[in-house]
């Protein structure tokens, strides 16, 4: 069973980064298209990043400009670096196959302070 493993949240103030990270036993990210998603309270699940491979890329329109996605093939890691955080940006963070194949991890929390 495939199980993905996010990682790198916490607690910051406003303006400040974070870099999150997901790993996958059982899955090797190889060709997959991969991406980000986030949860807040009383919130949808909602799409924050993905990268088809290392040159393509999309984000959602509220973090275009401050997170990048990217990829590590040798590590089997996907990465985002999230910049000029907002607390609209506090939530769960999880990564899955950008079709969401996958059950859910358990997710990275992030909390951003005003």
């Amino acid at each position: 069973q495939v199980q993905l493993v996010e990682s790198g949240g916490g607690l910051v103030q406003t303006g400040g980064s974070l870099g999150l990270s997901c790993t996958a036993s059982r899955l090797a990210f190889g060709t997959y298209r991969l991406a980000w998603f986030r949860q807040a309270p009383g919130k949808e699940r909602e799409f924050v990043a993905g990268s088809s491979d290392v040159d393509n890329k999309n984000y959602g329109d509220s973090v275009k400009g401050r997170f990048t996605i990217s990829r590590d093939y040798s590590k089997n890691s996907l990465y985002l670096q999230m910049n000029r955080l907002e607390p609209e940006d506090t939530a769960v963070y999880y990564c899955n196959t950008l079709s969401q194949m996958y059950s859910w991890g358990q997710g990275t929390q992030v909390t951003v302070s005003s």
